[in-house]
């Protein structure tokens, strides 16, 4: 499977879910712990890696996402 990029980036949200992180007054790791607590195992590193734009997202992990950080999926892909 080829893995198509956007310059060095993977994903197209990881500056949003930073923002959105930033935003709620969460740290990497309570951000991480409270996407455990919704069904995605993912660590503190994986949401750096995310916030990065190192880590592929997966369609069904942004619902999960944006449910968390309490934001919609479009603002995530930065369509709103």
């Amino acid at each position: 499977m080829r893995l198509y990029t956007l310059g060095e980036r993977y994903n197209l949200c990881g500056e949003r879910v930073r923002e959105a992180r930033i935003h709620t007054g969460w740290s990497q790791e309570e951000l991480a712990a409270k996407l455990q607590l919704a069904g995605l195992q993912l660590g503190q590193m994986a949401v750096s890696r995310i916030e990065t734009g190192k880590r592929v997202v997966p369609d069904f992990e942004l619902p999960i996402l944006a449910e968390v950080l309490r934001v919609s999926t479009d603002w995530l892909l930065g369509k709103e």
